[in-house]
């Protein structure tokens, strides 16, 4: 399924690690989107092959007209978040990949999110403003840009917390710990933050 013309929103959050292995992952949990409620996967090899792991062929469409990848692999792509009494970890199975990230607290950064109203936090014109801030506050983040097809991104960030830990295997091989987002993935004009977080975002795409 191709999305029409226009704006279209889509609502949830963004989870981005690296691993001693060499592994970079992304994660997107879609809460609401013009897609339904869905969940992805964007990994880096170590030697930068750039994979995604989508649910079905309509994702698949999308994100891979929208960011750059050498492969596509659809099959069943699971997130489930734990809020126990150890915090709260984010469960992820995906076609090669089990994971389990860790999540941490705010940071200042996280804080200030919070109290930004959400209606200006997610509006276009506020991406475009806070754009240069955030490539120099969060290395490997902008606001805006250029996407696949012409398209135009905006991300409206909510709030903010750090990952704290990280274990798992990607095609059979163990991810090793926790490790900066370095070097940078390469899917997109903004990927994800160098230090692993977890980012509550809206993100407007505009289709030409």
């Amino acid at each position: 399924m191709s999305l029409p013309r226009g704006r279209h929103r889509f609502h949830g959050a963004i989870v981005g690690v690296g691993s001693t292995s060499g592994t970079r992952i992304v994660v997107g949990r879609w809460q609401a989107s013009p897609l339904g409620s869905f969940a992805d996967v964007m990994i880096a090899e170590p030697d930068g092959t750039r994979v995604l792991l989508a649910p079905d062929e309509a994702v698949a469409e999308f994100v891979s007209t929208t960011y750059g990848f050498d492969r596509v692999v659809i099959g069943p792509v699971q997130v489930e978040i734990d809020h126990g009494s150890g915090g709260v970890r984010w469960h992820v199975v995906a076609p090669g990949l089990e994971t389990t990230i860790r999540v941490g607290r705010r940071p200042l950064l996280g804080r200030a999110l919070t109290v930004v109203p959400r209606r200006l936090a997610t509006a276009p014109f506020w991406a475009r403003l806070t754009d240069p801030v955030a490539r120099v506050v969060l290395r490997g983040v902008r606001t805006r840009g250029s996407a696949g097809n012409g398209r135009r991104e905006y991300y409206g960030a909510t709030d903010l917390h750090r990952v704290i830990a990280l274990d798992g295997f990607w095609q059979g091989s163990d991810l090793g710990t926790l490790a900066p987002v370095s070097p940078d993935p390469g899917f997109g004009f903004g990927s994800t933050p160098r230090r692993p977080s977890v980012t509550s975002v809206i993100t407007t795409v505009d289709v030409r």
